[in-house]
């Protein structure tokens, strides 16, 4: 189960010790994973689609899926917004295996991974003055180079008395090889990596030191991101070889694109976990969406969570972008709603007819589970299966709409009032029997079942939309049935 704050009290993991090496993929040992996001607004569906993989792998391989909230700007990261993170999690389905690790609260071990890269002279205190920055800066755009401080290579014993930011002395020559298991072999010229800054000139680390440094000591053994961060690779490589440990396995995914091949963004529509949920789709239907989008297998389009499992290895993702595409999504979740137990949906559509305002009585939780097996086959949304819904909920006596009303003609009312005879003598109230009586009726009157359907059910939906005939007379119940029946026939004389 994903722990909220309040069952994360610490905010720190205990520290092994640093000199242990990492898990490697050739090398025997546990799978690690992990999903790093920021607590800085919404859960972005990107990095959903990325903590399903990271999960799915630690499940295939039995190791363990780890969470960790990057948490080091402190403007940004609230309370509410690290809560944002726990509950896309937690709706999702996706469960962290050990209590999750707040980055913040990690800082003294970042500075003192820092010390280690001092101390082995992979990393330099530069106290190059903001105006020389700026010159050097100016003089490397111009090079056409990096930028690379003076300080790189002057003794540390000339040292002026002001603040310094520390940095990693990277390699000048040859190349930083990322061996990734989407992307491939990719190759970065050390002459164009620069001497990235570890600490900032008041002691606070920076991203890439934090990042390697925590997935060190949580054990990461494979990390599983989006392919935005594959420049981060090649420099928190040299890191990891600064700090004499071992990199981790690297899998960069593709982006998700919008359904026009353009990347993701407010015009295509939703992007938060958290809007997805809202718009009703069920977190099954989007795992299972989600794990289509940059890996597959076959031609198998719906799967359970059990065979994601079994089926998935991030060797298998492919590396172009994945689109976005409403109709599979909206297809699978029609399936999961059609699978699911009827008292579930129940839970969940209640609060969507409560928030339009629908004063639900006692009784109606149980009239609402014997509806929705009859009208959720059209059902793409918990937001759709709410409207076909309405229809049972309405109170009589029912306000015909003025289309409705003029439906029922001298012809039209004789005849439903003849039906409205028939049904009171029916002893059983079930869709086969009222099929059946609705037919044999329709072969007495000597007229096909659309000349009274449609009026028939616009008066038992009073004009909101309903299932079929039958499905509608069983939905409402026999008393009920007839009692709009009555009522709108009592409108006609």
């Amino acid at each position: 189960m994903v722990r909220g704050p309040a069952q994360a009290a610490t905010r720190a993991a205990a520290s092994p010790d640093p000199a242990i090496s990492m898990p490697a993929n050739s090398r025997p040992g546990p799978v690690v994973t992990r999903i790093a996001p920021s607590p800085t607004g919404m859960m972005h569906i990107g990095t959903a689609r990325t903590a399903l993989f990271n999960w799915l792998y630690a499940r295939h391989t039995g190791g363990k899926f780890l969470l960790r909230i990057e948490d080091t700007d402190r403007e940004r990261s609230t309370e509410a917004a690290v809560q944002v993170i726990f509950d896309g999690l937690k709706w999702l389905g996706l469960e962290a295996d050990e209590t999750p690790v707040f980055q913040f609260a990690r800082a003294d071990r970042h500075r003192a991974a820092v010390e280690q890269m001092l101390a082995r002279g992979a990393a330099y205190k530069d106290y190059m003055t903001p105006e020389e920055l700026d010159a050097e800066r100016e003089a490397a755009r111009a090079e056409g180079r990096v930028v690379r401080s003076p300080w790189r290579d002057l003794s540390p014993n000339d040292a002026p008395d002001r603040p310094f930011v520390v940095r990693l002395k990277a390699p000048l020559d040859g190349d930083t090889i990322v061996d990734d298991q989407v992307k491939g072999q990719v190759r970065f010229q050390n002459a164009n990596l620069d001497d990235l800054i570890l600490l900032r000139t008041d002691g606070s680390p920076t991203y890439n030191l934090a990042v390697v440094v925590d997935d060190h000591e949580m054990g990461v053994s494979h990390v599983i991101r989006g392919d935005d961060h594959l420049n981060n690779a090649a420099r928190q490589t040299l890191i990891y070889q600064g700090l004499g440990w071992d990199a981790p396995v690297w899998a960069h995914l593709p982006l998700i694109h919008g359904p026009d091949g353009a990347k993701l963004s407010k015009r295509h529509g939703a992007q938060a976990v958290s809007e997805f949920a809202d718009m009703g789709y069920l977190p099954e239907a989007m795992r299972n969406y989600l794990a289509k989008l940059g890996w597959g297998h076959g031609d198998d389009e719906i799967f359970s969570d059990d065979q994601a499992v079994e089926w998935f290895d991030i060797a298998h993702v492919v590396s172009a972008p994945a689109r976005l595409d409403w109709d599979k999504l909206n297809h699978l979740n029609n399936h999961y709603i059609r699978e699911a137990e009827p008292a579930r949906l129940v839970a969940l559509v209640v609060p969507i007819l409560e928030s339009r305002d629908w004063k639900l009585k006692s009784t109606d939780a149980a009239l609402i589970e014997r509806t929705i097996p009859l009208v959720r086959d059209g059902a793409k949304t918990l937001l759709d299966l709410a409207d076909a819904l309405v229809f049972v909920l309405r109170t009589r006596p029912l306000e015909l709409p003025e289309k409705g009303a003029a439906m029922l003609t001298e012809e039209v009312h004789d005849r439903l009032t003849r039906l409205r005879d028939d049904l009171a003598t029916a002893s059983d109230w079930d869709v086969p029997a009222l099929e059946a009586r609705i037919r044999a009726f329709a072969e007495r009157e000597g007229v096909g079942i659309g000349k009274f359907g449609a009026p028939l059910r616009m008066v038992l939906g009073g004009g909101s939309p309903a299932p079929d005939l039958a499905g509608t007379l069983v939905s409402l119940g026999k008393d009920e049935s007839l009692g709009r029946l009555d009522d709108a026939l009592s409108l006609v004389r």
